[in-house]
């Protein structure tokens, strides 16, 4: 492969357009649009779709794009790590995905372990759909993929779900709305103003379920992805949230809010997914072993399960 064709291939992608980037560039147009051509006639795609006056990349497009990235990245760190040698030990980057809908506060407490290794950790984030990061691992390109759900049935890939641990759920509410709302728990909650985690979500799903079994009709406010997105809400009085059990404390002095009391009964996982059935990772292997002994209590009688992908 041509390095210099996968270069133009990424400012055209970026610019969005063969003149924007020529002008970037400081070449002609020509020039960019025949190193292009090669490219894809090497790599047997069309990159890039016309729109307009612009060009939107392919889905074949979208691809190379996350390559190209990749490579000139591990480039850039090349260059870096030859210029410090041998001052300075390369950081071991760990890659790592969050689903959308996993607690913000969950997701530092489980990934803080990885970064006080003995040696140095260049940390990688990314949030996103959870299928979406699925495909990621599945390319090799997350190391770890953090949920609050396993592998979905109707996702094919060759993966494990490591169980980390598991939380109850507890209602938080500013001073104002537990003063109105939280004397009494949880049939004071009929008709509160309610911050609900997405419908979709593991803990979303298993509120509402609590809900209905105990005739409680909160007023939904809004419906929340982002867990931390909601909790500043909350804070400002918007709504109660919801957030896990293990955290209250934390939650509770961090945002200034008051714990008005636990959905009994409910109880939502957490995983930790990776293409290894038995993890060596050594920040995979901190993240599973704090997970483990410090932020989850252990479920009585029951051992960490590695559950593998159903292939079709």
């Amino acid at each position: 492969m041509n390095y210099k064709h996968l270069f133009y291939f990424m400012h055209v992608a970026k610019a969005g357009s063969v003149a924007l980037a020529s002008e970037q560039l400081h070449l002609t147009p020509q020039t960019i649009s025949g190193q292009l051509h090669l490219l894809e006639e090497s790599l047997g795609r069309s990159l890039f779709a016309k729109s307009g006056r612009g060009l939107v990349l392919t889905d074949a497009g979208r691809m190379a794009l996350g390559y190209a990235q990749d490579i000139f990245s591990l480039g850039a760190e090349l260059s870096q790590a030859l210029r410090e040698y041998p001052n300075i030990r390369p950081a071991l980057e760990f890659r790592v995905g969050v689903a959308d809908a996993l607690p913000k506060p969950i997701a530092y407490r489980l990934v803080e372990p990885a970064t006080q290794l003995e040696e140095p950790v260049r940390l990688v984030c990314r949030e996103w759909k959870l299928d979406n990061l699925l495909a990621e691992l599945a390319l090799h390109r997350l190391d770890l993929v953090l949920s609050d759900a396993p592998i979905p049935a109707s996702v094919s890939v060759k993966a494990f779900s490591h169980q980390l641990g598991s939380s109850g759920q507890s209602f938080f509410a500013s001073n104002a709305l537990a003063t109105r709302y939280g004397q009494d728990f949880p049939a004071g909650l009929d008709g509160a103003p309610m911050l609900m985690p997405a419908e979709d979500s593991a803990t979303g799903q298993k509120i509402r379920a609590w809900f209905e079994a105990r005739g409680v009709h909160p007023h939904v406010e809004g419906e929340f992805d982002d867990s931390a997105l909601a909790m500043e809400f909350g804070r400002r009085g918007a709504g109660i949230f919801v957030g896990p059990t293990v955290l209250a404390q934390d939650i509770a002095r961090q945002f200034g809010v008051t714990v008005l009391g636990q959905a009994d009964g409910v109880t939502v996982e957490y995983f930790a997914i990776s293409i290894e059935r038995r993890i060596t990772h050594p920040c995979v292997m901190a993240i599973s072993r704090s997970a483990r002994q410090d932020l989850f209590a252990p479920a009585p009688g029951s051992k960490p399960t590695a559950r593998r992908a159903p292939r079709r």
